[in-house]
């Protein structure tokens, strides 16, 4: 169900939402802007359910939330209520003047049926200028009972006075964990690809779909097995031979650097974790939470400044690889700094 319980992160914002929901403070238009991929759109969608339910319910954190169920729900749900109208980019990937032409029209009409028509328009910054000059003369003077959702990564692209009529929600990335959470329960990932996926995405579903798990769950094992040949051994000969086979260092394509960088990622993620369990704090921010025995016991070898040192020549090693260095001198180089 897209309801707003249902939406994973942004539980700061989507209190914020339900609440004026609740209490008929939304404003008419509103901005949601953050990275790709974090669930803008489904909390637009969550929002237009809201407002809209027949039987709408409130739980301890959300004043108002859609029920899910009833007949308005699931049209909207299905994308076929008449009053949530979604715009989005064509093929050539623009929003062209003529789209927006016919919701301002519909929009100056009572909705058909529901209590607010509701406008979504993704990606909004790839609204055409025309577009957005036809959209800015209904931001002004807002129809009584529309609501128009812009929702964008790149809000910049819009023009300033589209902006300046919009409130703009500002949304951050989501943690590791409620990303992996997201690919479980809405795409069905194993419990170890939705952890290599996450970890590799900063903080977005969408990134997260578009790699492949599978590799990411090698790559992430390759990593985790660096770490523990680093904790058990300072000997450079065998340092050295333990990343003879690591991922992305048997060439130096794009393909390879970009494998080396996937593997770095997920060495990142591990450090990061491996500071959380040391200092015994909330286990829930963990990036790599099923490796957490595995990593629990490198947090001996890996102190404070051995942290701190390794994390800082993992960053070292993903620039030199966005300038092209060779993967393998990059991995030669990194475990020898672990």
């Amino acid at each position: 169900m897209n309801t707003i319980q249902s939406v994973f992160g942004h539980r700061r914002l989507v209190a914020l939402l339900s609440r004026a929901i609740a209490r008929g403070t939304l404003p008419p238009a509103l901005l949601l802007a953050g990275p790709a991929g974090i669930g803008k759109r489904r909390v637009a969608m969550a929002m237009a359910m809201a407002v809209n339910c027949l039987n709408p319910k409130s739980t301890s954190e959300l004043e108002r939330d859609a029920c899910g169920q009833c007949a308005s729900c699931r049209r909207i749900q299905r994308g076929v209520h008449p009053d949530v109208i979604v715009i989005e980019p064509g093929d050539n990937g623009s929003i062209k003047i003529e789209s927006v032409r016919d919701v301002i029209d519909r929009a100056g009409y009572r909705p058909f049926e529901a209590r607010r028509r509701v406008v979504i328009i993704d990606e909004a910054d790839a609204l055409v200028v025309p577009a957005q000059n036809a959209l800015l003369k209904t931001l002004e003077e807002m129809p009584p009972a529309s609501i128009f959702l812009l929702v964008s990564s790149l809000p910049d692209a819009l023009l300033p006075t589209v902006r300046s009529r919009c409130p703009r929600l500002r949304f951050g990335p989501l943690s590791a964990g409620e990303v992996a959470q997201a690919l479980v329960r809405d795409h069905k990932y194993s419990e170890a690809d939705a952890r290599a996926a996450a970890a590799d995405a900063d903080g977005s579903i969408g990134r997260a779909l578009a790699v492949d798990s599978g590799s990411l769950s090698e790559v992430r094992e390759e990593a985790r097995r660096l770490l523990e040949q680093s904790a058990r051994s300072a000997e450079p000969g065998r340092l050295l031979e333990s990343v003879r086979d690591l991922s992305g260092t048997k060439g130096t394509s794009a393909s390879d650097r970009d494998q080396m960088a996937a593997c770095l990622r997920a060495l990142a993620s591990m450090l990061r974790d491996l500071g959380i369990l040391a200092t015994q704090a909330d286990r829930r921010t963990l990036a790599n939470s099923d490796l957490a025995p595995q990593l629990e016991k490198l947090t001996g070898a890996f102190g404070h400044d051995r942290r701190l040192r390794a994390y800082a020549a993992v960053d070292e090693a993903l620039a030199a690889l966005e300038r092209n260095a060779s993967p393998k001198v990059v991995a030669d180089w990194l475990v020898l700094q672990l």
